[in-house]
């Protein structure tokens, strides 16, 4: 039995999926195989992945089901005891893969091991920022408010584990372990019912050992779409547990509002992220306190693209 299996969903990503696929296959922990989802691809992803003469990946071609329904086939086909997700633009550290089994090997109350990230733009280049998230005492509270996963290239999690969280859908006549209603806000909903649901517990490994691509094309006008589909994962989960949803759901909201100001910043939509962060104070004054400086800096960031795209005249006054 292969010992880890790492899938890589791919949808029309010819031209990230060799850089993707080079950077699992300098994995320094040799024991895994590579299943690439071909979600319903036009462009040449499928061919790319067959050009590699290795026999640890394997090409899976599916009619396109999304990023939730290309991981939960790579689930369902996959051989190992360890599973990780890696998309098709994002890269792994040479390292990543055996700190993590390093990690759940020596912890067997452990279910999920993630790192920290830093992110990359389209070239690859890296643009200096990173995602350094708490890596223990993670209660599910902390995982609703700020997801220290960051993206969905960061876990591993064990079979067994993985495998608590499945369920039977009558639509789709297949186990399913996400959302596929979900084409957005699929991993937090994965996330936090396994945090509800599992007595495993979800810890980190210290480096920013993925690399997240980040592309500026469409941040701005994803922001709504995005915030609707959190608010049904809410409305969703809310019945396994409604003393904890109306516990922390209104800081998680000003979380989450601030987290889609920051990625209107990102596509300098000062507008916007102004929007986003009145509202953000208005749930909740927890980020606040509870993180002044990094609330501060997005307020001043909002602050200055919103007076860079004023009049002149107006900025005179």
């Amino acid at each position: 039995m292969t010992l880890v299996t790492i899938v890589v969903p791919a949808y029309n990503a010819e031209a990230t999926l060799a850089e993707t696929l080079d950077s699992l296959l300098k994995q320094t922990f040799p024991e895994f195989e590579i299943l690439v989802i071909d979600d319903g691809s036009s462009d040449g992803t499928a061919a790319l992945a067959q050009s590699y003469d290795d026999p640890r990946i394997r090409l899976i071609r599916q009619q396109n089901r999304g990023l939730a329904g290309a991981r939960n086939r790579g689930i369902a086909e996959a051989n190992g005891r360890y599973i990780g997700f890696c998309d098709a633009d994002d890269l792994w550290r040479p390292g990543k893969l055996a700190a993590h089994i390093a990690h759940l090997r020596g912890n067997t109350l452990v279910g999920a091991s993630f790192s920290g990230s830093e992110l990359i733009d389209e070239a690859g280049d890296s643009l200096r920022l990173y995602q350094r998230p708490r890596l223990s005492d993670i209660s599910a509270a902390h995982m609703f408010r700020r997801n220290p996963f960051g993206n969905g290239s960061t876990p591993v999690f064990r079979r067994a584990a993985l495998d608590e969280i499945a369920s039977y859908s009558d639509s789709l006549g297949r186990m399913v372990w996400f959302d596929e209603s979900f084409r957005q806000s699929e991993d937090i909903e994965c996330w936090l019912r396994f945090m509800l649901t599992t007595n495993w517990r979800v810890e980190g490994v210290p480096g920013a050992l993925t690399l997240y691509r980040v592309t500026p094309g469409g941040l701005s006008a994803a922001t709504g779409r995005q915030y609707v589909s959190w608010d049904r994962m809410v409305e969703k989960l809310t019945p396994l547990s409604p003393e904890f949803f109306a516990r922390h759901t209104p800081a998680a909201r000003a979380y989450q509002l601030r987290y889609l100001a920051r990625r209107s910043i990102s596509a300098r939509d000062g507008a916007m992220a102004l929007s986003l962060l009145r509202q953000s104070l208005a749930a909740s004054r927890r980020p606040l306190w509870e993180e002044p400086l990094k609330t501060a800096v997005t307020w001043g960031a909002a602050l200055g693209l919103r007076l860079m795209r004023m009049p002149s005249a107006i900025q005179r006054t």
